[in-house]
């Protein structure tokens, strides 16, 4: 009786050019997105022909098609993709019941109420999303339930609307790189062989001077230049304002009260779409009419609902379209590669910990995902640090930090994307749609985050060592005399 064939992995694909062409269709698109940023394109749905464009430039260069597309597929089809499209339509159903109740009029008095105007309120709202994302360790719930919220009331409140946007996703930023719970943290310890709890404090004498930066330039900058055009705004939105749909607040808190509790997000959005259509129609805050009626001639229904799911279109889309090009490099050996050239570079602790921060930059780059750059280049951090005795605390704080960067500030990652989006409903308080461009330029948090990996590999600020690590024969063995922190 014959012996079952081994299963092995299928050969990496490979494109015409070799290196050049397999990365021809991600320049492609970082092109376009680029020309489009610097036009300041405030709507993901201008990215469609590009990453379209990138699409049929990489089946050209393709050796073999159908393995190209079956890698298209594959990206498409992840599980974390399903939850990222269910989660921007059911937040955007969310979001919209709320606006349509008068919450966001609500907000807009309770924070004059509250004196906090201009740079006051953006620092607020830093601190508002900083303390949710923390708490539920979600970037992206945080963006989907803050922004659509906070943003439009920052227009009575005086707010700067770049500003206040990137303080929004800033403070969602500071949630992704420092709570126990959120997806990097955990990849990066269990990467490194480290214990979540000791790395979660060895991290915030990075986190914490961050933060503060970022709070205080959020308000310093957040105040509105053109005061003037806004007295309208802020009239029309002091008429329009209801104290009592303040109580709609219990829809968004539910959602997050059941975040905490580790309940899916799937699972708290639905929820919280039933509590906010409960209260909206009981207080007459909303009508059924306005919640699904029949739209004569159109052979369709409209609504509230409809108008949610419209708005998690765009961003839905440009999901799935990058994420089946991200499938194709995926697909490739282009990190294999890259993590192999950067092998043995290392001379020293400080050069390794620029090995390190390089490689998984040029990583999250390349696949536009943290946790997979994060394990794409775990056992080449763990080894190059061991080489020098850098302890696993700083070496999974190097990868967390550097993940929670440039994905929050570069205009074709989601983060910034679904920022964008969420900045999108905000016209009838003043607050012009942002480009992703613009939003990640002023998410201070994360800039000032970009300084403190800088500064603690020159100065080597946190650096810390495993004294009992063993060394390879010939280098200096270390002793307590080495160890900092």
């Amino acid at each position: 009786m014959s012996t079952p064939a081994a299963v092995t992995d299928p050969a990496p694909l490979t494109f015409y050019g070799g290196l050049a062409g397999a990365l021809a269709p991600f320049a492609a698109f970082l092109g376009g997105v680029a020309v489009l940023a610097f036009a300041k394109s405030p709507d993901e749905k201008g990215f469609w022909p590009i990453l379209l464009g990138a699409l049929i430039l990489g089946l050209l260069l393709a050796r073999d098609r159908a393995r190209y597309c079956e890698a298209m597929l594959d990206g498409m089809s992840q599980r974390v993709v399903m939850v990222m499209l269910c989660a921007w339509l059911f937040a955007g159903v969310l979001g919209t019941i709320l606006a349509a109740s008068g919450f966001v009029g609500a907000l807009a008095w309770l924070a004059k109420a509250a004196h906090l105007t201009g740079g006051g309120y953006v620092a607020a709202a830093f601190l508002v999303c900083a303390v949710v994302s923390t708490a539920t360790g979600t970037s992206f719930g945080t963006i989907l339930l803050a922004g659509p919220l906070l943003f439009p009331a920052g227009g009575p409140a005086g707010a700067d609307p770049a500003v206040l946007m990137g303080a929004i996703l800033g403070g969602a930023t500071f949630g992704d790189s420092i709570s126990p719970v959120s997806d990097t943290t955990i990849a990066s310890s269990g990467s490194q062989d480290a214990d979540i709890g000791g790395t979660v404090r060895s991290r915030l004498r990075y986190v914490l001077p961050a933060g503060l930066v970022a709070l205080v330039v959020s308000a310093l900058t957040g105040t509105r230049a053109d005061v003037t055009a806004l007295q309208g705004v802020a009239a029309a939105a002091s008429l329009d304002a209801r104290p009592g749909a303040l109580v709609m607040l219990g829809a968004p808190a539910l959602v997050i009260l059941m975040l905490l509790r580790q309940r899916h997000l799937i699972e708290a959005l639905l929820l919280g779409i039933a509590l906010s259509v409960v209260l909206g129609l009981s207080l007459r805050l909303l009508t059924p009419y306005a919640m699904l009626h029949l739209a004569p001639g159109t052979f369709g229904a409209t609504g509230l609902v409809g108008d949610g799911r419209r708005r998690a279109l765009g961003v839905s889309v440009f999901t799935l379209l990058l994420v089946a090009l991200v499938g194709t490099l995926q697909a490739t050996d282009v990190l294999e590669r890259l993590v192999a050239a950067a092998a043995n570079r290392a001379t020293g602790a400080q050069t390794g910990e620029w090995w390190i921060v390089g490689v998984v930059s040029a990583a999250v780059l390349i696949t536009t995902h943290s946790v997979v750059a994060i394990l794409a280049v775990g056992a080449f951090a763990r080894q190059t640090g061991a080489r020098f005795g850098l302890s696993r605390y700083r070496r999974a704080n190097l990868l967390d930090l550097t993940v929670c960067t440039w994905p929050f500030l570069l205009p074709w990652f989601l983060p910034t994307i679904l920022a964008a989006s969420a900045s999108g409903s905000a016209g009838n308080y003043g607050m012009p749609v942002q480009s992703p461009w613009s939003i990640g330029m002023h998410n201070s948090y994360a800039w000032a985050l970009v300084g403190m990996v800088v500064v603690s590999v020159v100065t080597g600020y946190g650096r810390t060592f495993d004294v009992a690590t063993i060394v390879p024969l010939g280098m200096r063995p270390l002793d307590a005399a080495d160890t900092r922190g």
